[in-house]
């Protein structure tokens, strides 16, 4: 047998010394041996990134002769808590289909692959997800209080600044290196001025933007050619000289959110409404007028060109470079940056397909899933509509969205973009409103083309909860009872029929 123990920060409990303390004696009471360990300490459950232990594991399972015929987990979420349940699913099935069995030690069922272990199996990997969502919002809403108060809320400092340790009664503790994190909780990190000589190469760069008129890439070889490195101890690039042109905190400014990685499945660049902000956290370094006539003048490179011109500029650049990316853009001297083609085109995805380049990754997605969101209000209006023609009333709430019928019920409508796998079967990515608490949740669930509905789940909030949603085509008797090919019944049950008084 083989064991894999994974522990991430989030508690001690789940310390990979306890995991292989469960494990064995789990072993030893069912005559088994283990024969090799595979860990992944410190290590996030989100993804596979990163997890040399269950990478190492996957690839040995696919070898004539891995050496072992079954694998000891201590529990489902020390497998992961993949944002996707499916995700977990698909690496034991990896395993499964190579005749080595996925065993959960302190589980209080077997994986054997019956009705109740695989309902159970289910439940608990989306419970393990919904428990990563919900420390990522509490992580984010801490983090943004954290930023409101003033103080720094990780990344590294940047050139010129260094960050500075404070008690919870303000007293300097002192500087923290490169790397270095704070060890006690109610510890905050402030940025301050560094080295003077760093200090004064700040305002340099400024003055060689805005009195010497000399670009990003000129500026960058003048530093080099004198021998001076950046604060990574590399050569200065375009990209790093636009950073501290560009970057708030050279004024005292602490912005947070500018983007996100949450649950590590996407990078996303937020719109500036979506910032975390607090001006004037910190001590500037650089005056605010040299720093609002620098973004003046970036501003102004990219204004007076038109649309066709800046695509024609970003088809060159496509040219030189022969493909395109947020870095790629902004270390062009030839075209604007790349925050001046979202502002312009709404994001670089809409730019990219202006020019018909498309991404190695299928960024896809992301169209359909705008498409969807617009149509949300539209299908419940059509919902409100049908339920009016055949007697009945629905009111609208704006901001939710939440129907309330006849005055009796609420429904909330669910709509499931469609995701097909690389083995022709399909799986729907399904997200509930947990605050909203409708008597009813309409799942419509997208055809492949997620451009019509490919059928309807109407599940009542007494008979059913979010851990188990009809993710698959077949989801079993208990969920597909409830499973519908049109919303018309719906919506005929919630008519009323005008009654005759008896005279």
């Amino acid at each position: 047998m083989a064991q894999y123990v994974r522990m991430s920060t989030e508690h001690q409990k789940y310390s990979t010394e306890n995991q292989a303390a469960a494990i064995a004696e789990y072993a030893r009471l069912h005559g088994m041996r283990i024969v090799r360990t595979y860990e992944d300490s410190g290590k996030s459950g989100l993804n596979l990134k990163g997890r040399n232990g269950l990478q190492a594991l996957l690839h040995d399972v696919e070898q004539p002769s891995p050496g072992f015929s079954a694998v000891l987990v201590y529990d489902i979420s020390r497998w992961g808590r993949f944002p996707d349940p499916d995700e977990a699913a698909a690496y034991v099935h990896s395993c499964k289909s190579r005749g080595i069995q996925v065993i959960y030690c302190a589980e209080p069922f077997n994986n054997d692959g019956s009705l109740p272990s695989t309902v159970f199996i289910g439940i608990k990997r989306s419970m393990a997800a919904e428990y990563s969502r919900e420390l990522s919002v509490k992580v984010f809403n801490g983090a943004c209080t954290i930023v409101r108060h003033g103080y720094r809320q990780g990344g590294a400092p940047g050139f010129g600044l260094r960050r500075q340790l404070i008690d919870e009664q303000h007293k300097v503790k002192g500087l923290l290196s490169r790397g270095e994190k704070k060890s006690i909780q109610t510890d905050r990190v402030i940025l301050v001025p560094g080295p003077p000589d760093e200090v004064e190469l700040v305002n340099r760069i400024y003055r060689l933007f805005l009195d010497d008129n000399m670009p990003e890439r000129v500026i960058a070889s003048v530093l080099n050619r004198e021998g001076l490195t950046n604060d990574a101890g590399k050569l200065w690039t375009r990209g790093t000289i636009h950073q501290i042109l560009t970057n708030e905190k050279y004024i005292g400014n602490n912005v947070y959110n500018r983007s996100s990685f949450k649950l590590k499945i996407q990078h996303v660049r937020n719109p500036p409404e979506q910032w975390v902000r607090r001006d004037g956290a910190f001590e500037a370094i650089v005056p605010a007028v040299v720093f609002m006539q620098a973004q003046a003048v970036i501003a102004a490179r990219s204004h007076h060109l038109d649309d066709a011109q800046m695509l024609e500029m970003l088809r060159q650049t496509l040219e030189r470079h022969g493909a395109l990316s947020g870095i790629v853009i902004d270390e062009d001297d030839e075209a604007p940056s790349s925050s001046a083609y979202r502002t312009r085109f709404g994001s670089l995805l809409r730019a990219y397909s202006l020019i018909g380049y498309a991404p190695r990754r299928d960024y896809a997605y992301l169209e359909i899933n705008k498409l969807l969101r617009r149509r949300h209000p539209e299908l419940i209006d059509e919902m409100a509509a049908s339920i009016a023609s055949s007697g009945g009333w629905a009111a609208r709430n704006d901001e939710t969205d939440l129907l309330t019928i006849n005055d009796e019920f609420t429904a909330s409508l669910v709509i499931a973009r469609c995701k097909p796998t690389a083995t022709g079967s399909y799986r729907w990515l399904i997200r509930f409103d947990a605050g909203l608490h409708p008597d009813v949740t309409v799942v419509a669930r997208m055809d492949p083309s997620n451009s019509h509905a490919y059928d309807y789940y109407v599940l009542p909030g007494i008979d059913f909860s979010a851990e188990t949603s009809p993710v698959l085509e077949n989801n079993g008797f208990t969920l597909d009872a409830y499973r519908v090919d049109s919303l018309e019944n719906f919506c005929q049950l919630a008519g009323r029929t005008t009654l005759q008084e008896v005279a």
